[in-house]
């Protein structure tokens, strides 16, 4: 989106408008995820009905002060369950505005500086994961004899086999699983691309899974429709499983094989990550294959590294009597 077309806007700086252009600007330019245009949007219509509230109609006139009073009403705000909002969630919020901030910079638009926003500490998180003996009672826990069981054992040991997040393996089409590689594809967070790697147990259980299909639907996994099931035609994407719904699963057979710990997709790919690094791996490897951005990220996995370091420097070094 030029400055021009920002500028040249009738009312241009009016918080709505500018929200949509820069959401235009995500979209077209930026070629971001629907996802993340969603998570904006969402993002940004707080900020603008705030705005509206305070009887502000023009986004030039959000200073540091007024910036003060949104984050002061962030921190006082409940979720539907009553609590206040996670530091990590307010800071979603405040990166919404920083990015728009920037957008309006970059088009020459006189707004508050980007840089002036800090994001606030994030709560200390606690990491949940399990070991491979726990795994693998979850991923015993599925009724086999059932259509639902199957799925739920494949998609189960794809996230352990892989580290994917929730969202790449709900995206999965059949047409990406190529058995005899043994590797697959996957666009992950930024539209970052990398390829994960699918274990002797996951290619067991992912022809399993295809070879019960008698479908010819184009998502991996999908959901059981009853009679509307039979009659639907195409690709299937109504089908399609979705994130929400693989939460539930994992969920449904951690409590079902007792596992001490609460555990979700995420915290499988956790205890993937650190099933590799208790084996050896190195943190750049499993970097890559979780596909973070940066190794900053892979290192809240230092709970593995740091013994496996102490026991190194006991072993090896040559003055430690």
């Amino acid at each position: 989106m030029s400055s021009f077309v920002v500028q040249s806007a009738g009312m241009q700086t009016q918080p709505i408008v500018v929200k949509e252009l820069f959401l235009e600007h995500l979209e077209v330019e930026r070629n971001v995820s629907p996802l993340t245009v969603r998570n904006y949007r969402h993002y940004l219509n707080h900020l603008v009905e705030w705005l509206e509230r305070q009887g502000i109609d023009d986004i030039r006139q959000l200073d540091l002060e007024r910036l003060r009073q949104y984050r002061l009403s962030l921190s006082r705000q409940k979720t539907e369950t009553g609590d206040p909002l996670s530091k990590k969630t307010q800071a979603y919020y405040l990166i919404a505005i920083r990015s728009l901030l920037k957008w309006l910079a970059k088009n020459d638009i006189e707004a508050l500086a980007p840089e002036k926003i800090d994001l606030p500490k994030a709560d200390a998180i606690s990491m949940k994961y399990t070991d491979s003996e726990h795994i693998l009672k979850l991923l015993e826990a599925p009724d086999l004899t059932t259509r639902a069981g199957l799925r739920d054992r494949t998609i189960m040991e794809l996230l352990y086999s892989t580290g994917l997040r929730v969202s790449e393996l709900v995206a999965l089409n059949r047409p990406q699983i190529d058995l005899e590689s043994g590797e697959l594809g996957v666009i992950g967070k930024g539209r970052r691309p990398r390829v994960v790697f699918l274990s002797d147990r996951a290619k067991f259980w992912l022809r399993q899974w295809l070879g019960s299909r008698e479908d010819e639907w184009i998502p991996l996994f999908v959901h059981f429709g009853g009679k509307k099931e039979k009659n639907l035609l195409g690709s299937g994407e109504q089908m399609r499983l979705t994130a929400r719904s693989v939460q539930r699963i994992v969920d449904k057979y951690a409590k079902k094989a007792k596992l001490p710990v609460k555990l979700s997709p995420h915290g499988v790919r956790h205890s993937f990550a650190t099933d590799l690094l208790s084996n050896g791996a190195n943190l750049r490897d499993v970097q890559e294959m979780l596909g973070h951005k940066s190794v900053m990220t892979t290192q809240i996995y230092t709970h593995v590294t740091k013994p496996q370091l102490k026991k190194a420097h006991a072993q090896f070094h040559s003055l430690k009597n």
